[in-house]
């Protein structure tokens, strides 16, 4: 068994126009950092989107291809922008095959657009199609009976929260900056509805957060509640604009801290469920910091980087009320069912 596959394709450089935050430079700027890349080509089918997405919008979607314009205020198109959004959803689905049938450990789809500010019936926040709300639906469809995925990115995932809110079979757990973007949305008070109560785990931070901060959520909150829900495949959103030097959040991450980050999930997939893991890139807006960031998870994906511990408590001691109030609420009075 091979250990870790990275994926993408160049095609996902013909997606968007150079002034947008959200450009080729960033791919282009992973492509040189790490190695190993493997380039692959698989486009999702409209049956495999309509797991997460509405049939009308998927077909709008398609209707814009080889054209150029805006899905939504903040989502440009261009000619190459439907291919690169079907391929961005279809890696990740190969990935989950991968892993689910044994050929490899862990995985990382190195993809644009991103995916986890996407809902049922729209784009949003430079997303087009929800890349792991679809590969956790394949997995699901596949047979998988718990799924956990944590994003990271420093906004929140809600196009992911909206997918899975009301089904237990995938707990949701968002680390991210408060009311950062989307405005008023992933507070600590929503948790899931129906079946999926309490299976959205929402870790809202004061900005300027450091490694030590985040390290310790993981070790007082993410990983007992990933413990007690013993899930059989973990995905990653991996965003990477919560470090110090990207220009559309406010947190103060370092390259050695995603590195951490990835050390952290690496573990509670082995520890949890066999070592399945499959990251999916998000945002991360400052190239040269991108590229270091995702070749420091590289490197410890394919267990070639040194093993760092985690921190005993949190650096910024001023956040200690706040990781307080998230253990009140989701360890202490948790409305989770046993899995």
């Amino acid at each position: 068994m091979k250990n870790s596959l990275f994926l993408t394709h160049p095609c996902l450089l013909e997606h968007g126009i150079d002034s947008h935050p959200e450009n080729a430079g960033r791919l282009k700027a992973i492509m040189a950092a790490v190695g190993d890349i493997k380039y692959f080509e698989r486009k999702a089918t409209v049956e495999e989107l309509a797991r997460v997405h509405d049939r009308a919008y998927i077909t709008h979607v398609l209707s814009v291809e080889g054209k150029s314009g805006y899905l939504d205020p903040e989502t440009p198109m261009t000619s190459g922008s439907v291919h690169a959004a079907l391929v961005s959803a279809g890696l990740g689905l190969e990935l989950v095959e991968q892993v689910l049938d044994g050929k490899i450990q862990n995985g990382f789809a190195l993809v644009r657009p991103p995916g986890h500010h996407a809902v049922h019936a729209t784009s949003m926040g430079f997303c087009v199609f929800n890349n792991i709300a679809i590969a956790a639906r394949h997995a699901l469809a596949r047979g998988v009976k718990r799924i956990l995925i944590i994003d990271w990115d420093v906004h929140h995932g809600n196009g992911t929260q909206e997918a899975f809110y009301g089904d237990s079979r995938v707990l949701f757990i968002d680390l991210h900056q408060d009311n950062l973007f989307p405005k008023n949305s992933g507070s600590i008070e929503e948790t899931g509805s129906g079946d999926g109560l309490g299976y959205t785990v929402n870790l809202p931070l004061p900005d300027s957060c450091r490694d030590d901060d985040y390290l310790y959520v993981f070790e007082k909150i993410i990983k007992p509640v990933a413990r007690s829900y013993a899930p059989e495949l973990i995905l990653v959103s991996a965003g990477f604009d919560a470090h110090e030097s990207d220009p559309l959040g406010s947190m103060m991450l370092t390259t050695e801290g995603y590195g951490r980050l990835s050390q952290e999930v690496k573990q509670l997939a082995h520890e949890l469920c066999g070592s399945k893991l499959i990251l999916f890139l998000e945002g991360g807006y400052h190239v040269e910091s991108l590229a270091q960031n995702v070749a420091e998870c590289a490197r410890v994906l394919a267990g070639n980087a040194k093993s760092l511990l985690p921190p005993a408590e949190p650096y910024s001691y001023g956040i200690q009320p706040y990781i307080e109030k998230l253990y009140d609420a989701h360890i202490t009075h948790s409305t989770r069912r046993p899995a």
